[in-house]
């Protein structure tokens, strides 16, 4: 997460061309991609044959939250552990791949390993076997608020008793030629190839879609009982989590924001925090015509005059969209925003658009004392979902 948060705060991208697979045919060619990733620096050999990408991701962000979060497990813990990974679409690579030996080569020389390759739920239960956690373990799907949801349900569980602890996240690769063409049929995707890094422009009246990025992010949730026995270092604290549904459209938004300002308001309500009192917003923000006026809409329906004080920035400009995983990564950005005192910029906003006027943190980082951060995390169907989230001083329950 240092290099991740370092380049964000320096507004650099993460955008290139696509070298997964060849693009040249593509109406798209650049997404964000995992560079360097050696699966096997954390999976044996065999099991990496046996692993989508996601899910190789997914049990390798495990690994790394567990000894960041120096947690031990053994025959005292395991079953109060669990996991739950979201993720909006699960092994597409695998199903791409084995139905092209499908057709090509016949019914009798597809792997017997696609089909546990490919359901969402199969990185969560890939870590669970990794890392020896028995406690609930399943997988959120709800598009892209997919890994916040994760998150969030994870957190009720927490409250209500049923786990100590809980390694919830988001997990999604999805960069191969049916994923990037099926989000190309849609027009969703920037087709600006000429220049991949400034093609994620998140409220620039120039948007022309979002890109498509791969990755995993896994957090330790814990209760507070538990973290303060094992003097665990405590970075931040989930107060409160909203979902609701637009009950609209497959693809597009309620364009007057209702159904995300209904989620953003739940959330900091069951937070017991106003929106006067809230520091930052981690936007959506995909870099899509609808999504972002409609997100403003929403901000301004929730936070009403304080919309145009409070700094929102969109992530997205840099890292692209990461789909299930998308809700995982942004709040621990709003975590290391929350520890550092910066907030990361919106990249690539060079032309004001009338219909989203807020302080987006234009292209450079702010120094600022964050206390109470709100992350969104909107998705086709209609899913919305949002995380409020608190410094910890030491002393809240």
């Amino acid at each position: 997460m240092n290099t991740t948060w370092e380049n964000l705060i320096a507004g650099k991208s993460g955008i290139d061309y696509i070298t997964l697979f060849d693009a040249a045919r593509m109406e798209t060619k650049f997404a964000g991609e995992v560079k360097g990733f050696e699966p096997s620096d954390y999976i044996s050999r065999k099991d990496v044959r046996r692993m989508d990408r996601f899910a190789q991701l997914a049990v390798a962000a495990g690994y790394q939250a567990v000894k960041n979060a120096d947690l031990k497990i053994d025959e005292s813990n395991q079953d109060d552990i669990g996991v739950f990974i979201g993720s909006g679409i699960g092994g597409l690579t695998t199903l791409f791949e084995q139905a092209q030996i499908l057709i090509e080569k016949g019914p009798d020389r597809v792997s017997p390993f696609l089909a546990p390759m490919m359901i969402a739920d199969i990185a969560a239960a890939q870590i669970s076997i990794a890392l020896g956690v028995r406690g609930p373990n399943f997988c959120t799907t709800s598009a892209c608020s997919s890994g916040s949801d994760a998150i969030g349900v994870a957190y009720e569980l927490i409250r209500h008793g049923e786990a100590e602890v809980m390694m919830a996240g988001g997990a999604e690769s999805i960069i191969n030629p049916l994923g990037i063409t099926a989000f190309t049929a849609l027009k969703a995707l920037s087709t600006r190839n000429d220049a991949p890094q400034k093609a994620s422009r998140p409220f620039d009246a120039e948007r022309d879609g979002f890109v498509m990025s791969e990755g995993a992010v896994v957090l330790i949730l814990e209760s507070l009982e538990h973290a303060r026995k094992r003097n665990a270092n405590i970075l931040a604290e989930i107060v409160g989590y909203g979902a609701t549904s637009d009950s609209f459209h497959v693809t597009q938004p309620l364009e007057n924001g209702s159904g995300a300002a209904r989620a953003m308001q739940n959330a900091l309500k069951k937070a017991g925090i106003a929106p006067d009192e809230v520091d930052y917003i981690n936007a959506h923000g995909t870099s899509t015509q609808l999504n972002d006026a409609m997100e403003t809409k929403a901000i301004k329906s929730t936070f009403g005059d304080r919309a145009y004080k409070v700094p929102i920035s969109s992530t997205k400009s840099m890292t692209g969209h990461l789909i299930g995983c998308a809700g995982a990564i942004e709040p621990a950005i709003c975590i290391m925003t929350i520890l550092k005192g910066v907030i990361p910029p919106t990249i690539n906003y060079e032309n004001p658009d009338p219909a989203c006027d807020l302080d987006y943190v234009p292209n450079t980082a702010r120094q600022a004392n964050v206390d109470i951060a709100l992350t969104n995390s909107f998705g086709f169907g209609g899913h919305n979902s949002v995380l409020v989230l608190r410094r910890y001083n030491g002393e809240q329950t």
